[in-house]
């Protein structure tokens, strides 16, 4: 691929038709999809991306389709200068921004529904979620037709989705999946991080701490799956500030495991409330790994 420089302005469009304009013949093609408010984990996306492609498009939408009538759409964080700043650095080449009436125009009534992998978790504490989830995606891969598309692992159940439905659907895509990046204490780098003050935010790192709970037991011999669940739910407790919405055991099809067996794919996935805000993270069940920045990263 040919070098990028430090910064570039990228080609900023709104409309499908402009959309295929800027991308009209322009080779290897890979997209990252955004909700904005970008960090250094979208940032990781891109660059991965970056260096395996020859057009980078990034997309920022704040999807309605997937807040619940009780979610945070309205206030979830926006700071598009911001976001440009971070897109330049990255070398994208094209940022697709549409708009609500774009995506969603008049009469619109078709959605996307992925059964199985969707259904527990986070499916069945935010109903209709993996929906909007699933049908935004699938209008940007329509419209960037892109050749990769590029995921963090922090949204592991999300990510599961997206593979299902391209793999159900024949979407010609190569979805790829990073690991998640972390602040120094651990926590796992999310937009909705910008609701918390520092101090909040390093004692929400407790949260990857009952995940690294979990490793170190499962290194330990630990095979059933409540034993590691008690290892993580014992740190947890700790904090009074948790309200805890799962903590799972899953394997590839994101079913809860009873017993572990030694399925690469099987994870351990938590949800919780601290100080009002909804956050999640998830780890593989491996030898724990220290709580350091680590390279990588998974919407929105």
């Amino acid at each position: 691929m040919a070098e990028v420089a430090a910064q570039v302005r990228p080609q900023v469009v709104r409309s499908p038709e402009a959309l295929r304009s800027a991308l009209s013949g322009r080779g290897r093609v890979g997209l990252v999809p955004t909700m904005g408010y970008l960090h250094d984990g979208h940032a990781t996306l891109m660059r991965r991306a970056r260096e395996v492609c020859d057009v980078l498009v990034v997309s920022i939408f704040v999807n309605p389709l997937q807040f619940g009538p009780s979610e945070d759409l309205a206030a979830y964080p926006r700071d598009l200068q911001r976001d440009l700043g971070v897109v330049g650095e990255a070398g994208v080449d094209v940022v697709f921004m549409p708009d609500v009436e774009t995506m969603y125009p008049p009469a619109f009534d078709t959605r996307v529904v992925v059964s199985g992998v969707s259904e527990g978790l986070d499916g069945a504490s935010r109903p209709g979620h993996f929906v909007g989830v699933a049908t935004v995606v699938l209008k940007l891969l329509n419209l960037v037709r892109p050749d990769v598309a590029f995921f963090g692992e922090k949204d592991w159940q999300q990510l599961a989705v997206l593979r299902q439905m391209v793999r159900d659907l024949n979407v010609p895509v190569e979805v790829v999946g990073l690991p998640t990046v972390r602040a120094p204490s651990g926590l796992a780098l999310s937009s909705r991080n910008s609701y918390l003050t520092p101090e909040q935010q390093a004692r929400a790192a407790v949260l990857s701490r009952a995940l690294t709970a979990v490793q170190e037991a499962y290194a330990g011999g630990e095979r059933d799956a409540a034993g590691l669940r008690q290892a993580g739910l014992d740190v947890l407790s700790a904090d009074p500030e948790v309200t805890l919405d799962y903590l799972s055991v899953v394997g590839r099809d994101m079913q809860e495991r009873e017993v572990v067996d030694n399925d690469s794919m099987t994870r351990v996935l938590v949800a919780a409330r601290m100080f009002g805000v909804r956050l999640i993270d998830n780890m593989p069940l491996v030898s724990a790994q220290p709580n350091a920045t680590q390279p990588g990263a998974e919407p929105a």
